[in-house]
Parts: structure tokens; C-alpha cells; sequence
């Protein structure tokens, strides 16, 4: 590509991909399903922006854009509006990403990337970031193993922590690992929750015994890392749980491969003696239902009774009947959840394909909610005005 081309091409993916200008069928069906999704009284869904694969988010610390990642090989720069986005266009155009799923800001604004085998970092600028020098946090060869060509459960998410250091959740890429598999897997911190300086250096294995995270969120005012964990397929329709766990600090192993999800044994470890010290979930969520991303809502703008947990389900791949591809909620109180209970749902109507999968949920400055869509390319918003 001529370099001349891409200030031009940069102004087109705007163009395209920022309603209502472009796409008008699509932007028109997708309307006409969120007009199915139910939600709690004084609740509103409506049509944000498109956006091709749209998966992970992250809003920068100013509240003007929102960084959305994706499976593919492309990022998206969304500058927030009201009630739509202003503008959509693709992040760092020049850059050759391998499913950057996993975008998080430091609080001085730099933008940090966790894509499949690699780490890195935009340095902000006045209006934006360095888009063209990102620096290579962690390289490739350092994250996973340089001949781990697996890409499933390869998509990571990250968090800057209270601490400062950057967290980032490393899917094993089994449904269940052999023995041999399992020891090379722990070495490196995959399936678990690595942390490392915001330069790449004193890389430390945090959190070990997860399956697949692919969602995670520190509870405000403390250390807490909550995170949800996609657990064993093929062991029948309701069995085993989901999870969302809690690592208030570093060390913990929650369970698997020993247990496939909550205190089931998996059948490939039924024989093995687990670890003494095992942590097992603070909350167990429909089995096979996909829990995603997951945040912590720290707005106002909702009902008192309405501020908690919200959990994006991507929807079961592999069940009987199918379940999730919803968001639920889950109350929040005196540092405990309660019960999970859907919040938005429709888009499963009791038959594969979905209407719509929501994978990542994003607070914006007003309270209301972004919620992506990788499945139909959108993202959704979210918001409450009593009516």
C-alpha cells in the first residue's frame, strides 16, 4: 500500500463504518432486533456505532474515544458521542495485528494491546496516540511459547491494576490438557492471569487454574481482580458451571484442569489428587453460556438497584438448547455477589444462529453502557431515563 493512500483510505473506514451514513441495511435490521431486547423498566437499548468483529473495550482516561479490539486484524478508534458515536475509523492502520482481542488504557493514557502472541503500546499524543511507533511491551516468543501456533482460547484481555502493573488473562488452548501439555501451560501462565511492569520487565505468574478468561475488572477502591472463567465443554448440557472468581492477591490456583468448572471433576483428572489449596469460584454461572467481559458498573446514572456486576454471555456453541447471548447483572454488596439475573436479552430466540452475541461491556462518562456485538459488528448503548 502507498503510503498516500492511507490519510484517504483512514477517512473511507470512517465513512463506512460510522452510522447512520453507510450500511443503512444492516444499521436498519439491527434496530429492528434491539427493538426485541428486554431490559428493566426505565431501560433503553439503541444502535451505537458498527464496527466489524468488535469484541474487547476500552474507554480512554479523557472519556473521548473508545478503543475497540477484535478477532481479526484490525482496531477501531470510536469517538464518543451522545447517543452515537461521531466517528468510527481504524486504529493504527499501518500495524499487522494478530486478534489484538484485548486494548487497556494506563491512567496517563497510553494504550496497551494484548493480542495472541504478543503485547503492545501506543504512547499518547494531543488528540491521539503515536499510532505508527507502537512499542512491543511483550515481544513474540515471551507471552506463549514461539511454537504454540494454537489460536483458540487465544484471545486476551488486560487491566492496569491498582498497582500499576499491566494484567493479562493467557487462555490454555485445550478443552483439557494432557499431563505433558499441562506442564509446559503452567511454566508459562497459560490458562491463568500473568502481570508485568508496564515496560515488559518482572513478568510473574498472578493467578493460576483458569481454563479461559476472557474478562476481568478490579473491584473499585480495592486490589480485588475479579475475572470470569470459560469452563470444560462435553460434559453435558448443565454441567459444568461457569465462573466468576475473586484474587485478592497473587498465587492462587482456581482449580482446573482437576476441576472443570465450580467442584466438578473433570474425567481426564478424576484420578489425580488436587492441590490442597484450591480457590473455588465466589459465584457459579450457567454452564456453557460463554461469560465474557465483565465490569464493575461506577456510574450513577443507574438505579441504586441496578449498580453491580454486568457480565456479557456470548451465547453456548454446544448446548441442546441454547443459552446465553444475553447480559446479565449480578447485585454487588458489602464485597459480595449475589445471584446472577439476566438484564438484556432477546437476541437467543431458542435456535442457533443468535440475533446478536455480546462479548465486552464499557462504561461511558454519562453512566450508560456499551455493549459489542462481535457476531453483527456493533456496538450498543445502553442507558436509563426512568421512562
Amino acid at each position: 500500500m502507498r503510503r498516500g493512500l492511507l490519510f484517504p483510505l483512514a477517512l473511507l473506514a470512517a465513512f463506512l463504518l460510522a452510522p447512520p451514513f453507510a450500511r443503512a441495511d444492516h444499521a436498519a435490521d439491527l434496530r429492528a432486533t434491539l427493538a426485541k431486547i428486554r431490559l428493566p423498566p426505565g431501560f433503553h437499548i439503541a444502535l451505537y456505532a458498527l464496527a466489524p468483529e468488535a469484541r474487547g473495550l476500552a474507554r480512554s482516561p479523557d472519556g473521548a474515544t473508545l478503543i475497540v479490539g477484535t478477532s481479526g486484524d484490525r482496531i477501531y478508534r470510536v469517538a464518543l458521542g451522545a447517543d452515537q458515536a461521531r466517528a468510527v475509523a481504524v486504529f493504527a492502520p499501518k500495524q499487522n495485528f494478530v486478534m489484538p482481542n484485548g486494548p487497556c488504557f494506563a491512567p496517563d493514557g497510553t494504550l496497551f494491546v494484548a493480542a495472541f502472541d504478543r503485547i503492545v503500546s501506543f504512547a499518547p499524543r494531543p488528540g491521539g496516540w503515536d499510532e505508527d511507533h507502537p512499542q512491543l511491551v511483550v515481544p513474540p516468543g515471551k507471552l506463549i511459547p514461539v511454537d504454540e501456533n494454537s489460536l483458540g482460547h487465544g484471545l486476551r484481555v488486560c487491566r492496569i491494576g491498582p498497582d500499576g502493573k499491566l494484567y493479562v488473562t493467557i487462555g490454555q488452548p485445550t478443552n483439557v490438557p494432557t499431563k505433558a501439555q499441562q506442564e509446559v501451560f503452567a511454566r508459562w501462565g497459560m490458562g491463568g492471569i500473568v502481570r508485568v511492569d508496564r515496560d515488559g520487565a518482572n513478568r510473574e505468574i498472578f493467578a493460576s487454574g483458569i481454563r479461559n478468561s476472557v474478562g476481568m475488572d478490579f473491584e473499585p477502591g480495592t486490589t480485588n481482580l475479579w475475572f470470569t472463567d470459560n469452563q470444560v465443554d462435553g460434559m453435558g448440557d448443565d454441567i459444568p458451571p461457569e465462573e466468576l472468581n475473586k484474587a485478592p492477591r497473587p498465587g492462587l490456583n482456581f482449580g482446573f484442569p482437576w476441576y472443570g468448572g465450580g467442584q466438578v471433576r473433570t474425567h481426564e483428572w478424576a484420578a489425580e489428587t488436587p492441590p490442597s489449596d484450591l480457590v473455588f469460584p465466589e459465584l457459579e454461572l450457567n454452564a456453557h453460556a460463554a461469560d465474557l467481559g465483565m465490569i464493575f458498573y461506577r456510574g450513577a446514572a443507574f438505579p441504586k438497584e441496578w449498580r453491580g456486576i454486568f457480565i456479557a454471555q456470548h451465547g453456548s456453541w454446544n448446548r441442546s438448547i441454547p443459552i446465553g447471548a444475553r447480559v446479565m447483572f449480578v447485585p454487588f454488596h458489602d464485597g459480595k455477589p449475589g445471584a446472577a439475573i439476566p438484564f438484556a436479552e432477546g437476541w437467543n430466540q431458542g435456535a442457533t444462529p443468535y440475533l446478536g452475541r455480546p462479548v465486552a461491556l464499557a462504561e461511558l462518562p454519562d453512566g450508560s453502557l456499551i455493549v459489542s456485538d462481535d457476531q453483527e459488528g456493533a456496538l450498543y448503548r445502553i442507558f436509563y431515563d426512568g421512562k
